[in-house]
């Protein structure tokens, strides 16, 4: 019996299998300062403790999307180390902040199968759940393909869950002890709060970063996630495209961190709706993002706080002057890289 891990294949998986994932992981300073030097967030509440002890937390929680991939990276061995690509996400919710000093682990369950028609390979649907201790921190469904090993295997039971559009605002989870009414709106870098935005408004963050071959590779190895298609370039080089695909979770970073550029106050990431990875992206290519507001919802019980619905779209080599978006035949063209669907937290004047 070998003692090295090839990884499952499709056809390995069965629904409702639960999937306990090794290793635990304990979040650092050093991962946020990473972090920080890969994609440059400035949001102030993660940005400076002064800050978030202001609004009534212990210190500055570590962004949102770090967490999000740790406890993402933590599911990859099992789930997707022989992934052809991640294809998307629902039903994200961010249900308490992460702090550097915590240890995240991640148990998921197979709710769905579904073989492709070239038999090469087939889609795996999992709810993973991120927790520090006994308490969840993070709940989120992902849908990815696999490659089979064996292309004439018999695979299990076939079943495509059903996924709600959105999060409710209701589920929407708010920071224990925030209170918004004491935030400082000249620190934080923007006037323009909750009141101020509008459903169908569109807004252009402006700026572009480029992103660096060295750059994504650190970037996916601090999540620990081990997927082949963004290291093995001996590999890749006899895949299509010839190359090193990027972590698609790395695009929505640098989008998040370039929405600071017209949402600078949408301070948390509450929940995602739903997301895409609808062309590939390479490192050389320039990443410009855009977004619109989808939604507004007041939270109960809260004066000082409120919830956006956001559509973040991020380009590649396109900046986003000009809104690309999908054609009326629902096609999207080649610039556009990811489609994100998601719910912030931002504070209201009253």
């Amino acid at each position: 019996m070998s003692k090295t891990n090839p990884g499952n294949y499709f056809e390995d998986f069965r629904l409702d299998q639960e999937l306990r994932h090794p290793t635990p992981r304990t979040v650092t300073q050093g991962d946020v300062a990473l972090y920080t030097a890969l994609y440059g967030p400035r949001f102030a509440v993660q940005s400076a403790d002064s800050f978030a002890k202001a609004i009534g937390l212990k210190s500055a929680p570590v962004d949102d999307l770090l967490a999000f991939h740790v406890v993402f990276g933590k599911t990859v061995p099992d789930v997707s180390l022989n992934a052809v690509a991640n294809l998307g996400y629902a039903q994200c919710r961010f249900l308490a902040p992460v702090f550097a000093g915590d240890t995240l682990h991640t148990v998921s369950r197979v709710i769905g199968l579904k073989e492709n028609s070239n038999r090469k390979t087939g889609v795996v649907y999992v709810r993973s759940i991120g927790y520090r201790g006994e308490q969840p921190v993070l709940d989120y469904v992902r849908w990815v393909m696999v490659r089979k090993r064996d292309e004439s295997a018999v695979t299990g039971e076939e079943q495509v869950p059903k996924l709600g559009e959105r999060v409710a605002p209701e589920e929407l989870c708010i920071p224990a002890g925030l209170d918004c009414s004491r935030y400082d709106w000249q620190l934080a870098g923007s006037p323009h709060a909750w009141e101020d935005y509008q459903p169908g408004e569109k807004i252009d963050h402006v700026d572009g970063m480029t992103i660096e071959e060295a750059e994504h590779m650190l970037a996916t190895r601090l999540y620990q996630n081990t997927a082949k298609v963004h290291f093995d370039q001996f590999r890749q080089g006899q895949e299509k495209l010839g190359r090193r695909l990027i972590y698609g979770g790395h695009v929505i970073s640098l989008a998040r961190a370039l929405s600071f550029n017209g949402l600078a106050n949408a301070c948390f990431v509450a929940a995602i709706n739903g997301g895409r990875h609808v062309n590939p992206t390479l490192a050389g290519h320039t990443i410009y993002a855009w977004s619109e507001v989808l939604e507004k919802a007041e939270l109960a019980g809260r004066r000082d706080l409120g919830a956006l619905r956001l559509r973040t779209l991020a380009l590649k080599d396109q900046p986003a002057a000009g809104f690309p978006d999908r054609d009326e035949a629902g096609k999207y063209p080649d610039s556009v890289v990811l489609d994100l669907d998601y719910w912030v937290l931002m504070p209201r004047r009253a």
